[in-house]
C-alpha cells in the first residue's frame, strides 16, 4: 500500500473515514428518488463501475462524484493540488480517476444504458433538481429520444 509522505496522523485518520459507498450525498439522491416512486439498485455490480444508483428498468446509470476525487474543474485545480502536500501522487490519482470515468462512461453507452454523473455539492444544494434530470432522462428513454 502507498504510504504518503509528510502525511499526519490526524490526515491519515481522516482518509481510512472516507467512504466509497452509501455515503452522505448517495442516500440523499436515493431517499428523493425513493420518496417519487423511483425502485433501483444500489452500486449495481452487473455493470461497469458499479453505478451507485441504477434504475434499471430505464437503464440509466448514476454516479455521485465527490469533487476532490473525480476532478471537478482539474484543468483549473491541478496545478494548486500538483504544488500541495503529495501532489505527485493525487495528480496521477486524480487523473486516473477521471480516465477510468470516461472509460467506464464509454462500456455502459455502448451497453444501451444512459449514464447521469452528478457532483457531491450539487446534490447536496439541490437534490430536487438532480431528480428533475433523472426525470428528464426516463421521459426521453420513454419516448426514445437521445
Amino acid at each position: 500500500m502507498y504510504e504518503f509522505e509528510n502525511t499526519t496522523e490526524k490526515t491519515k485518520k481522516t482518509m481510512k473515514k472516507l467512504r466509497s459507498a452509501n455515503t452522505g450525498i448517495e442516500i440523499a439522491l436515493r431517499k428523493a428518488l425513493w420518496k417519487k416512486g423511483y425502485r433501483y439498485r444500489v452500486c449495481y455490480d452487473k455493470l461497469p463501475g458499479k453505478p451507485d444508483i441504477a434504475l434499471t428498468k430505464y437503464k440509466i446509470a448514476i454516479f455521485c462524484d465527490g469533487e476532490f476525487f473525480h476532478g471537478k474543474d482539474w484543468e483549473q485545480r491541478k496545478d494548486k493540488i500538483a504544488n500541495g502536500n503529495n501532489g505527485a501522487y493525487w495528480t496521477k490519482k486524480i487523473s486516473r480517476n477521471i480516465a477510468r470515468d470516461e472509460e467506464i462512461n464509454k462500456k455502459l453507452i455502448f451497453m444501451g444504458w444512459t449514464v447521469i454523473r452528478f457532483w457531491g455539492k450539487d446534490i447536496t444544494y439541490n437534490v430536487e433538481e438532480c431528480v428533475k434530470v433523472i426525470e428528464e432522462k426516463i421521459f426521453e428513454n420513454m419516448l426514445g429520444i437521445e
